[in-house]
């Protein structure tokens, strides 16, 4: 694009959706920064939910609340 010649109908239309790719990765960047803190602010997650082998013999309640 060093030349000066005026862009084809083809090439504005490629830039135009490079810019809005560009401004939606970017919203979708804040959105998750947004997430990690909010849920860095957060209260502890309290749900029962969770991996069963993930709890080991010494902690057998883990397994009970599964």
């Amino acid at each position: 694009m060093s030349e000066d010649k005026p862009l084809t109908e083809q090439e504005k239309q490629r830039l135009a959706q490079e810019k809005r790719r560009s401004e939606q990765l970017r919203a979708n960047l804040q959105r998750r920064k947004a997430q990690v803190r909010a849920r860095r602010a957060g209260a502890e997650d309290s749900r029962q939910e969770g991996i069963k082998a993930a709890s080991t013999p010494e902690n057998p309640e883990k397994d009970e609340k599964v």
